[in-house]
């Protein structure tokens, strides 16, 4: 089982005391608070989630990259949500603290919970050597006319998106009842009423090593490495919701 390094929690800790700071009084008073009565939207418990595969078994997709995206940026980002969680339970305490700069911190915990959530999606949908899913295929096929079509725009999409970041995310749309791709700009815009079932990390820190500024061939790779088990079960519960 993979564990959290001790760079990892270094990192955590630098990304927290660059986090905005409050004064003594603010943290006296959260202090004073019975951890036990802080309800579940304020505790701090995330825990970063083991990769569920061996990163030197992805076709095109080197390991070293694997670890670092899954070290540095993903355990960075958990780390630093749990920090948040703690500064908007100080926050909250003090009365005084003017709501701007409340809402510095809750605009921080919407950015860190974006980057936990689609990191874990993203990392949980690579495997390598996987068959495509029959059942996925004839989906993809009604929503686009052919599972090609929708690989198609799919690949278009993180095209568009290659030398900047974002994410590409193929999803269940539960208000229309359907699948549709989208382009998602950052961590804090994702689409509304949708479930995820692919996800595609396009920032550069999830090819660069590997591939310099070739977006192009970072995608060439994780269309190689999709696990469509995980996509077909995550279509198979949206379509209950």
């Amino acid at each position: 089982m993979l564990e959290i390094t001790r760079r990892t929690m270094m990192k955590g800790m630098t990304l927290g005391a660059a986090l905005p700071v409050l004064g003594a009084t603010t943290l006296a008073q959260a202090q004073q608070q019975n951890i036990s009565e802080i309800p579940d939207a304020f505790n701090n418990d995330h825990i970063v989630k083991p990769l569920s595969f061996d990163p030197a078994d992805l076709d095109g997709l080197s390991e070293r990259l694997i670890m670092s995206h899954w070290q540095n940026n993903y355990s960075g980002s958990v780390a630093a949500l749990n920090v948040i969680k703690q500064r908007l339970v100080a926050a909250l305490a003090d009365d005084a603290l003017p709501a701007y700069v409340y809402n510095d911190l809750k605009r921080e915990h919407l950015l860190r919970t974006g980057s936990v959530v689609l990191h874990e999606l993203y990392f949980d949908n690579i495997r390598a050597m996987q068959s495509r899913d029959s059942e996925l295929d004839r989906a993809l096929g009604s929503a686009f006319g052919s599972a090609q079509m929708w690989e198609k725009e799919f690949r278009r999409i993180a095209a568009g998106l290659g030398g900047g970041s974002g994410w590409v995310m193929l999803g269940w749309n539960t208000h229309a009842g359907t699948l549709e791709n989208y382009w998602m700009a950052d961590h804090m815009h994702a689409p509304v009423a949708v479930r995820p079932i692919v996800v595609m990390d396009m920032y550069e820190h999830s090819y660069h090593m590997d591939f310099g500024a070739d977006a192009a061939q970072y995608i060439e790779a994780f269309m190689r490495n999709i696990h469509w088990g995980v996509a077909a079960e995550r279509l198979s519960i949206a379509r209950q919701v």
